[in-house]
């Protein structure tokens, strides 16, 4: 699928805000240590997990300087542009870039009342989650909500992670190499997948593994989007972030905040289900 999700959800978008993208403006951007942000001139905001990690440059001044090299400029680009950038090479561009998706995702469903599918504020995706009596369970990432769950639950699971020092001792009793998502995820009844898997580009090929009738949730502040390039793709359930102040997240995230000093004060989670 190559990166089929983000380019249907980004025509999704462009086809139904049309002209009106060109007069859309990013009005602040921040790039945060776990969150990155933006707030558009229509009052809405979106984030995006930053990718840290996969930044090589930032390790000294110098070589940052081309790790993002529009800052100073970021304010006031269109949102066209932004979403130009959900395919570019540098990493930080389109971490901005999903922002911007997720924002404008915000604003479509403030202008709209009615979905093929089901949004629900206020509710943890984690909490909706119905895990197997009797099947597999593979988990996507170091999703610690989900991991302490399905080991009070005695659950038969895997985690597949790349760095395995994010893992507990519990936890590293279930681990395996994200590299061998092809051993174990085309067995899974239940998937719970990062939402990073949709920065990276991964998530496409986790999907084409998956069996037809698996339960498949991402979730994450990076999938706060429209869902139906992703519902077409076998994803039953989404879980995001809605910003409902933007000003105030993008202060937060800028002096190293997380979801924990925002959520219910001036941002929500977001659960949306496949209801087709």
């Amino acid at each position: 699928m190559g990166n089929i999700l983000l380019e249907n959800t980004s025509m999704n978008i462009q086809n139904y805000f049309g002209d009106r993208l060109n007069d859309i403006v990013v009005e602040r951007a921040t790039l945060g240590l776990f969150f990155s942000g933006i707030k558009l001139s229509t009052g809405h905001g979106g984030l995006c997990f930053t990718p840290i990690k996969e930044i090589p440059e930032a390790v000294c001044c110098p070589s940052s300087a081309r790790a993002m090299p529009l800052s100073g400029k970021l304010n006031g680009r269109s949102a066209k542009d932004y979403l130009a950038d959900l395919s570019h090479s540098n990493i930080l561009r389109k971490t901005l870039g999903i922002a911007v998706l997720n924002a404008l995702s915000s604003c479509y469903w403030d202008e709209n009342k009615h979905f093929k599918y089901k949004l629900k504020i206020g509710v943890d995706a984690f909490d909706e989650i119905v895990i197997p009596k009797n099947g597999k369970t593979v988990v996507v990432g170091a999703l610690v909500p989900m991991l302490k769950k399905l080991i009070v639950s005695e659950a038969d699971f895997k985690v597949l992670e790349m760095d395995s020092r994010t893992l507990k001792a519990k936890e590293l009793e279930h681990y395996a190499p994200a590299e061998d998502a092809y051993k174990y995820v085309p067995q899974a009844d239940l998937l719970v997948i990062t939402g990073v898997t949709i920065l990276n580009d991964t998530l496409p090929d986790l999907l084409k593994l998956c069996k037809p009738k698996a339960q498949i949730v991402v979730t994450g502040p990076t999938a706060g989007m429209l869902p139906d390039a992703f519902f077409e793709n076998k994803v039953t359930i989404m879980g995001g972030i809605l910003v409902t102040k933007p000003d105030e997240v993008l202060d937060i995230i800028a002096e190293g905040g997380s979801g924990y000093h925002f959520f219910g004060k001036s941002a929500e989670r977001l659960v949306i289900y496949n209801d087709r």
